[in-house]
């Protein structure tokens, strides 16, 4: 045992309510011990909503005034992003929020009944039991504009890796049905190359056309100077690999 794991366990004392919250995509199962490890009322299941927040709010008063505990301390698994709303709900209230290992949690639930199957309101017991031998980290939540920036930087890497994929789509797409593309184009993302992309999307479409037809759609999209070089390149490496002579 550890220096940082004997003082979480100090903080726990006889005054303490110790609360282990089972999370889950719409409802949560809190259960509330000592610091002894021994159960104190009765399971509380709660919508994951304000609702639901405050309705276990009140269980847990309720419970301190029953018991004569003076302060609380609620434990959870950090599961996916559906801990986040309570967490801050319980720290605009004052209440310390901690969090346990998934993993800890896994190979901890069959020493009450020797059975590892998974139950909410067997979890919610098994994270209290973990709180209670300081098995917990404080996590640092953001506040103000930190938590702003923090959800910045999510979208951010979040729309950069969806950026890539479409990318990767795009080459897929040209390597299969247009290869010529880029041996006239070097880079499918100028004006002139997504306008040919959205008119003519495949070689089929070009080898219908003309040079100067192919020249008028662009001046429609592309507003500086277009010249009739590029679609004439394009044609010839079509209409050589169909069979046509170029014009």
């Amino acid at each position: 045992m550890n220096y940082k794991q004997n003082q979480r366990i100090e903080q726990m004392n006889e005054f303490t309510l110790v609360v282990g919250v089972d999370i889950a995509k719409h409802k949560h199962v809190a259960r509330a011990q000592d610091y002894r490890g021994i159960e104190i009322g009765k399971p509380c299941t709660f919508d994951n909503s304000r609702s639901g927040f405050t309705h276990l709010w009140k269980w847990t008063r309720s419970v301190m005034e029953a018991h004569c505990k003076t302060h609380v301390v609620f434990g959870m698994e950090p599961t996916g992003h559906y801990w986040m709303p309570l967490a801050q709900f319980l720290r605009h209230e004052g209440v310390p929020v901690v969090l346990v290992n998934p993993l800890h949690v896994k190979r901890s639930k069959e020493l009450d009944d020797n059975s590892p199957t998974k139950n909410d309101v067997k979890d919610a017991r098994v994270i209290a039991q973990l709180m209670k031998d300081g098995r917990y980290s404080e996590p640092q939540i953001p506040q103000g504009i930190y938590a702003e920036l923090r959800v910045g930087m999510n979208i951010r890497e979040q729309l950069s890796k969806d950026l890539l994929q479409v990318k990767g789509r795009i080459h897929n797409w040209l390597d299969r049905y247009f290869p010529e593309f880029l041996t006239v184009f070097k880079d499918w993302e100028g004006k002139a190359a997504q306008s040919t992309l959205r008119h003519f999307p495949l070689p089929e479409d070009i080898v219908q056309r003309d040079a100067e037809g192919i020249v008028q759609v662009w001046r429609v999209e592309v507003k500086r100077a277009v010249g009739i070089k590029k679609p004439l390149s394009l044609l010839k490496w079509l209409r050589s690999l169909s069979g046509f002579s170029p014009e």
